[in-house]
């Protein structure tokens, strides 16, 4: 049991729990309204740079407008002989996965009256660029190995952070799509 159950303290991680679960609910009820589509643009600036945008999704039955668009620009290093003017794709894809988890960590904690005070993950991703390069077509364009480790400050026991963080890790739409094989459809308009 954690400390915050223990002395019936109210855990507040900024995580509206009730709608989460009232959402859940519904969707039980409505099954169609379950199916999303996520959507981005991406518009190409120069060189390995570019600018993705995103602002509206399919859900709940219908197109969403959010009230304003974001941009998350990526580029590749001087190393690559490019103008390192963003994060690399791999990286941002990295940063999707930590904060998916992320996200998760602290619903579950709110959802199991876990008081968190610091919680911050560190993601570390290993790539051969030879596959990449075309030096070496044996070797996978991808990462090889990505590790997260979770640095956690809570009101709870190593145990219960550890099971925080695996619920996170079992729920995590990021996590799922970079550890299964997902049907990818590319196409020239």
């Amino acid at each position: 049991m954690t400390q915050a159950t223990m002395t019936q303290t109210k855990v507040d991680n900024g995580v509206n729990v009730q709608a989460l679960i009232g959402a859940r609910e519904a969707l039980e009820a409505t099954p169609a309204a379950a199916q999303f589509k996520w959507r981005a643009t991406c518009q190409w600036v120069n060189g390995t740079h570019s600018r993705s945008t995103v602002n509206s999704f399919f859900g709940l039955g219908e197109e969403q407008e959010r009230p304003r668009s974001f941009t998350v620009d990526a580029d590749h290093p001087e190393v690559f002989a490019a103008e390192d003017n963003a994060p690399t794709p791999a990286e941002i894809a990295l940063t999707g996965l930590a904060s998916c988890l992320m996200g998760g960590v602290a619903s579950v904690a709110q959802h199991r009256g876990i008081q968190l005070y610091s919680v911050r993950a560190t993601v570390e991703g290993d790539m051969d660029l030879q596959g990449i390069l075309g030096i070496d077509d044996e070797v996978r364009n991808g990462f090889g190995t990505i590790r997260v480790t979770f640095n956690v400050d809570a009101d709870a026991s190593q145990e219960e952070i550890r099971a925080l963080v695996a619920q996170a890790q079992k729920r995590s739409a990021v996590f799922d799509c970079m550890t299964n094989p997902t049907n990818v459809v590319v196409d020239v308009a």
